[in-house]
């Protein structure tokens, strides 16, 4: 069977294959204090040279959410995020069981927009110490849609966020697909503009991890509390480290992200060109197509994939592309795509 399911659904980079294997012997120091993870530091810092960063690592994107928001949050303040976002839709209600309410607003395309942000602040400041208070924007960028946030969409975030004396998060588990997808902006860039993201390692390629970067160093200061408090200081933590010098030691993490994008859109372009509608047009790994019951039925029996929405008569569902992904495995999906769409005839 075809799997499309996931673009964690295996292992890792033969980049970081062959460093786990040349450092199994060695001995190192715990918690994220050996010199593989200073390495790391060193080769992100590299990406962003205009912000100084401080630069943490947790093993998955759920357990990075909650302690990023748990850490920089107040009892009484919140965070907004739109309807779709991750920590909205998708980690069982995680940052809420830390005590903090996440404001939904509703998506665009996946995304949040400055407008929203500054409504939604007065609307709470009406009756004040009434309500929670907003004090963090979270975004994912790819969003969950497969969508790109643009650099005009993100200055107008900053922007609002400043003038309102709020934070602004970056969810950036599939931060790769967004940096290769075109934009016209960089690490570099994304650093400057936020105060707090973090760059997937888990669904970019590596074996696991989530590098946390702080721009805003203020907020990084008792980080590493709220990780051990809360299980994110991995005894281990060399283990992290290495993920991300296979990832940044020759750009691994940038092809690993054009080639799932590629494959993805060639899928896509099949897809529209054979006539099949899309739930949403995405531009990086994540593909969104709605299927007639027949079509489904005969797909699901060659692919692996997820629903993602049900409708009386038709289903959404999405495919995504890996580092692992080949051109193979694109050229026998379009065949399948084909096929089922004949069922239509």
């Amino acid at each position: 069977m075809l799997f499309f399911r996931n673009d964690y659904g295996q292992g890792c980079i033969p980049e970081i294959l062959d460093l786990l294997n040349k450092t199994n012997y060695d001995s190192h120091p715990g918690y994220g204090l050996d010199k593989y993870c200073e390495q790391a530091r060193t080769l992100i810092q590299a990406n962003m040279p205009d912000t100084e960063v401080d630069i943490q690592f947790i093993s998955g994107g759920t357990l990075t959410n909650l302690t990023i928001i748990k850490s920089i949050l107040r009892p009484y303040e919140a965070v907004i995020a739109c309807d779709s976002g991750h920590i909205s839709t998708h980690e069982t209600g995680s940052v809420e069981a830390t005590g903090h309410k996440v404001i939904e607003l509703p998506n665009s395309d996946g995304k949040l927009h400055a407008s929203q942000i500054e409504k939604c602040f007065n609307d709470h400041m009406m009756t004040y110490e009434h309500m929670v208070y907003p004090k963090l924007v979270y975004i994912s960028n790819s969003t969950e849609f497969g969508t790109v946030y643009t650099r005009e969409e993100l200055e107008s975030l900053r922007a609002a966020c400043d003038k309102l004396g709020l934070y602004l998060m970056m969810d950036g588990a599939r931060l790769g697909a967004a940096l290769e997808s075109g934009v016209d902006y960089t690490l570099n860039d994304i650093a400057k503009w936020c105060d707090v993201f973090y760059i997937g390692g888990t669904k970019n390629g590596a074996l696991m991890g989530e590098a946390v970067v702080f721009s805003n160093k203020d907020l990084a200061q008792n980080f590493r509390f709220v990780m051990k408090q809360d299980g994110a200081m991995m005894a281990k933590g060399w283990l992290l480290g290495l993920q991300f010098v296979g990832l940044f030691y020759d750009g691994a993490f940038f092809r690993v992200a054009k080639h799932e994008n590629e494959m993805a859109q060639r899928i896509q372009a099949y897809a529209h060109n054979l006539g099949y509608p899309f739930l949403m047009k995405s531009s990086t790994n994540q593909i969104f197509l709605n299927l007639t019951l027949e079509q489904y039925d005969y797909l699901s029996k060659m692919v692996d994939f997820e629903i993602w929405n049900k409708q009386d008569d038709f289903l959404s569902v999405r495919l995504v592309t890996s580092w692992n992904t080949s051109e193979e495995d694109v050229k026998e999906l379009c065949k399948c795509l084909y096929i089922a769409k004949e069922l239509d005839k």
